[in-house]
């Protein structure tokens, strides 16, 4: 099925260079020049992946991620002129999956576009309905949801590739290597702070009265944790 992907920048150049080069890789693109206008396209129509600039009036990138992240959990790749290190946490941390600097190269941004997708479908691609349990959470591998009683923990394809990792089995020490190659599902040398901002994006999400947490284990990686 075709891919529609969203680019939000309010520079209309930058727009339609990357229109040109996605279009050419038989995606369509929908476009907006800033946050507002995005959410209107995202409430409106199908989005499959959302390249996110993080200066732009009304509503700037940041605002946007958040907005898009209270009702979907499709990859969002940020491409912007804030190349400080704070400034890609903060991205990262509020929900984007990839953060690319400016200036950048278009055929890049394609190429992360791709590995974002590949991803993200890869999450959704279990014919058999699978369900991971620990400590009152609930893990439906087909459906891609987290549940904690009635609710819905919404996760991103990155946090759910990593909860399904530690729930398969609690207890199990995994290093940031494993981690990375689990959740981002491509080959490369780990980064540290990537790794270290998914986990702590991921243990802000689990509820505070549930029996599950990921704990530290210094010098090693990280573990899910079952209390009684």
């Amino acid at each position: 099925m075709n891919k529609t992907i969203l680019v939000v920048d309010d520079d209309k150049e930058i727009r339609e260079l990357l229109r040109l080069y996605i279009e050419k890789d038989g995606y369509t693109v929908l476009q907006a020049e800033n946050g507002l206008e995005a959410l209107k396209q995202a409430a409106s129509a199908r989005i499959d992946l959302a390249v996110v600039d993080i200066m732009m009036p009304e509503l700037d990138g940041y605002q946007l991620i958040k907005g898009l992240r209270a009702h979907s959990n499709l990859p969002i790749i940020v491409v912007s002129a804030k190349t400080q290190n704070h400034e890609k946490i903060l991205g990262l941390d509020l929900g984007a999956d990839d953060y690319v600097a400016k200036p950048f190269d278009p055929l890049e941004i394609v190429a992360r576009i791709k590995a974002q997708l590949r991803r993200y479908d890869g999450v959704a691609a279990d014919a058999e309905r699978v369900m991971l349990c620990a400590g009152g959470l609930s893990l439906d591998v087909t459906a891609c949801t987290l549940r904690f009683g009635a609710g819905i923990i919404p996760l991103t394809a990155t946090e759910f590739n990593m909860m399904k990792l530690f729930m398969q089995q609690p207890g199990r020490v995994y290093t940031k290597q494993q981690i990375y190659d689990a959740a981002w599902q491509e080959s490369a040398i780990v980064d540290d702070n990537t790794v270290m901002v998914a986990i702590s994006k991921l243990r802000g999400k689990l509820p505070g009265d549930s029996a599950v947490s990921i704990g530290t284990v210094r010098g090693l990686g990280y573990r899910l944790e079952v209390g009684i």
